[in-house]
């Protein structure tokens, strides 16, 4: 299966030293070359260099002109839903709500960052959801409280 990645979960996973999450919960991860230089721009939480990792295929993006709904994205955000549907790809993991919706609109299949520590929390990767959510609100990433609430439940925290 063909897993894309947006910026915001390897953030949000690199902040709380959780990253090695995607490559045991997915294998491969497919990144579009926006979203590895949006990472590699920096900021408060370091995410490592995309292209050392094993897991990480970067790919080339090409240019997006039919679809108009993706004009209002960012350009992570963009490219990642563009290609991932060329590539029909099984998966994106992707935060941010607009994006969401028009991955769904465009037929593909999501999960977020909570829904890959809800999974983590499963398979008993994670010892804890709940923590993992206050570490990373502690790195100043936040998430919706009742979502996060509902997940917890879910997870039997």
């Amino acid at each position: 299966m063909i897993v894309f990645c947006n910026t915001t979960p390897f953030i949000a996973l690199s902040a709380i030293g959780e990253l090695d999450l995607l490559p045991k919960l997915f294998g491969k991860i497919h990144v579009v070359a926006e979203v590895d230089a949006e990472c590699a721009a920096g900021g408060p939480i370091i995410v490592p260099d995309l292209k050392s990792l094993s897991w990480v295929e970067i790919v080339c993006s090409e240019p997006c002109t039919n679809n108009h709904f993706l004009l209002e994205l960012d350009r992570g955000e963009k490219y990642t839903l563009h290609m991932a549907h060329k590539m029909r790809a099984g998966l994106v993991i992707i935060d941010e709500k607009i994006g969401r919706n028009v991955a769904e609109y465009m037929g593909l299949s999501v999960i977020g960052t909570l829904g890959i520590l809800l999974n983590a929390k499963r398979k008993e990767l994670i010892p804890s959801f709940a923590k993992c959510v206050a570490s990373m609100r502690d790195h100043g990433i936040h998430y919706h409280p009742a979502l996060v609430k509902q997940l917890s439940r879910e997870a039997g925290e």
